[in-house]
């Protein structure tokens, strides 16, 4: 089913559990919202800034759109239903919300349907050790499955479930009512969920296990590179020289004008 062929809502998402795998990305730019639109991607995390851009509507206008911010950078309850408002109002389906479940309470009071974060939450890793695996164990499993329940109270749509063994991930799917995102939890999950910069090849660094690459932009990206330095290069190098402008990049004036101009400055 191609992204294209319908608009997707809260609704929707949910009476597809179990029947359609969604496919999710991190979007950072039009080109690349445009690019997911056309390939049949559903589903899309994107910078807040981008709804306030009218083309991000004109090139993805049946994707389901959920912008985010960590919520050290948005703050309480209050701060984040100012934030969320205007961020519903130019088109949001969702908002990302891993603050606390009074800020998913109020947010879902006020009609936004909220996703949440559960398992690896990065901006929240010191409390599960770090940059690993959540759900290995049963007391860590039994804790992912007491966080799904209580954003589930809380009104919150939806989780990203992020970095969870798989068996854990199918396990909860069959028991709770949330549509689970999968960040590397596997197919359990109702939507499989990476970033662009790793599916084009852009990242820069280590690479999560989870993060599967299907071109090598940044070799790309090197090519290019090289070809701007040669191009801006032979622009300098004429310019140096003297080959740059030459007679087909200026415009004349009548040489009775240029001499009647001449005498005209010699006077003033």
């Amino acid at each position: 089913m191609r992204a294209s062929s319908r608009k997707w809502t809260v609704a929707d998402l949910r009476a597809a559990k179990g029947s359609h795998q969604f496919a999710m990305l991190r979007v950072e730019t039009i080109d690349e919202a445009a690019a997911a639109e056309a390939a049949g991607v559903e589903l899309l995390s994107v910078p807040p800034e981008m709804l306030a851009d009218p083309r991000f509507r004109q090139v993805a206008p049946n994707a389901f759109a959920c912008p985010g911010m960590n919520f050290y950078e948005v703050g309480g309850a209050d701060d984040f239903l100012r934030w969320a408002f205007p961020l519903w109002a130019q088109g949001a389906d969702a908002v990302y919300c891993s603050g606390s479940l009074a800020t998913v309470r109020a947010l879902t009071e006020n009609g936004i349907p909220v996703c949440g974060h559960v398992g690896l939450v990065p901006s929240k890793c010191t409390w599960t050790g770090g940059f690993k695996a959540v759900g290995k164990t049963l007391d860590s499993a039994k804790r992912l499955w007491e966080s799904c329940l209580a954003y589930e109270e809380a009104g919150a749509f939806a989780v990203e479930i992020e970095v969870v063994p798989q068996q854990i991930t199918e396990a909860i799917a069959e028991r709770t009512g949330l549509f689970l995102i999968s960040m590397g939890g596997g197919a359990g999950g109702h939507a499989q969920y990476l970033f662009t910069d790793d599916v084009l090849g852009q990242t820069a660094g280590h690479i999560p296990r989870h993060a599967k690459v299907y071109a090598d932009f940044r070799a790309e990206h090197a090519r290019l590179q090289e070809k701007r330095i040669a191009a801006m290069r032979a622009f300098a190098d004429d310019v140096h020289g003297g080959a740059y402008p030459s007679r087909e990049h200026v415009v004349n004036a009548a040489d009775e004008v240029t001499q009647q101009f001449r005498e005209w400055l010699a006077h003033n």
